[in-house]
């Protein structure tokens, strides 16, 4: 009884270390995505991922910004608003990545942009003072100040990447 628990320990162990071995293996190779900012849009694109094998492997890009705005006062005259407000997150679709017999694969350029949230108030992009309501608020710029990159293969996250204007990233 001892032998055949012993040899069933032996090959569940083998087992899980294969089946470790084979989602672990997906990394990436002599580079990582680069991202460039423009405006309210974000560019990701490259990296070189290999093990993939011929499952497939999605790209999800997500943009973060901020917006600003101008106070138009009730004679048509425009000021700066004094607070950026958070823009709407731009998240695109999952793009399908296109593997190599080697199951080896790269991000091709995916954009995504922020959007304009639903117009604030007034007092919340700091038009005129505290209690002001005499102001028209006027959208100036949108701005991405951050961006995500998400790789998911069979269902998993693979690969996760944090971006600023820098455009290297850093891990999630």
């Amino acid at each position: 009884m001892i032998r055949k628990s012993g040899i069933t320990l032996a090959v569940l162990t083998a087992i899980l270390v294969l089946v470790g071995s084979v989602f672990g293996a997906v990394n990436p190779k002599g580079g990582l995505p680069v991202a460039s900012f423009d405006g309210a849009t974000v560019t990701v694109q490259g990296g070189d991922f290999s093990g993939l094998g011929n499952i497939p492997a999605f790209a999800t890009l997500t943009v973060n910004g901020i917006a600003t705005y101008f106070c138009e006062n009730p004679q048509g005259h425009q000021a700066p608003g004094q607070n950026p407000v958070d823009a709407q997150t731009g998240v695109s679709d999952p793009t399908p990545l296109t593997t190599s017999k080697n199951g080896r694969s790269t991000i091709p350029p995916l954009s995504e942009s922020v959007s304009a949230p639903t117009t604030p108030t007034a007092q919340e992009v700091g038009c005129g003072g505290k209690g002001s309501t005499q102001w028209t608020v006027v959208l100036d710029e949108l701005i991405a100040t951050s961006a995500n990159v998400t790789i998911t293969h069979d269902g998993e996250i693979i690969f996760c990447r944090n971006y600023t204007g820098d455009g290297t990233g850093t891990a999630c």
